[in-house]
């Protein structure tokens, strides 16, 4: 079974754009971060990326993690993982 999903980029049929309003921001950064995490262009950027920017990504992702997720909602929700 299949621990992580990407289906908001599929159904999402709105607008996409940043600055616009608070709903259509948050789902933007959504679909957006949906189609960066795709296989195939990962592989192709992670390649690219200097390991300044992979740093950067990782302790971005890392930050925004620990801000606004408790312990239990890191494993559950991030790792998949009963906590």
């Amino acid at each position: 079974m299949k621990k992580y999903s990407h289906q908001f980029v599929y159904n999402c049929d709105s607008l996409l754009s940043f600055g616009w309003d608070r709903p259509t921001d948050e789902q933007t950064v959504i679909c957006y971060l949906q189609m960066f995490s795709d296989d195939q262009l990962m592989k192709t950027l992670a390649g690219r990326m200097s390991d300044a920017e992979l740093e950067e990504i990782y302790n971005l992702i890392s930050r925004v993690l620990k801000t606004h997720l408790d312990e239990s909602e890191y494993h559950g929700l991030f790792l998949k993982e009963k906590h």
